[in-house]
């Protein structure tokens, strides 16, 4: 069967205004749709690198005992946390450009 969804662990973890920390979360595969509608976005318009955090909002499906994970939650994450969604985001949907090893060419005699 075809994974759809992944468990993730944050290194640090999200803190609620209760104080109560939420580390373990779930992420879907992204669908093209959540590529393009940030793009429409006045935040993405004025600054690009905006559209990682609505990108992220709009692929977790859960948080800990969040009931829906926000662009404002994204905000108030740790950079480190940041960092790990956005690397296991490009992860999952394959993003990541695979390095081929090629045999060293032998030089001409």
């Amino acid at each position: 069967m075809f994974q759809i969804e992944f468990e993730f662990t944050l290194p640090k973890g999200f803190l609620d205004a209760d104080g109560n920390l939420h580390r373990k979360g779930v992420m879907r595969l992204a669908k093209a749709i959540d590529e393009i509608l940030p793009l429409r976005d006045p935040r993405v318009k004025s600054n690009p690198a905006y559209s990682t955090v609505i990108i992220l909002s709009r692929v977790i499906t859960r948080l800990g005992a969040l009931e829906e994970v926000t662009p404002t939650i994204i905000e108030d994450l740790f950079a480190c946390d940041l960092n790990y969604l956005y690397q296991f985001y490009r992860r999952i949907n394959e993003l990541e450009e695979e390095v081929e090893s090629k045999e060293p060419t032998k030089p001409s005699n």
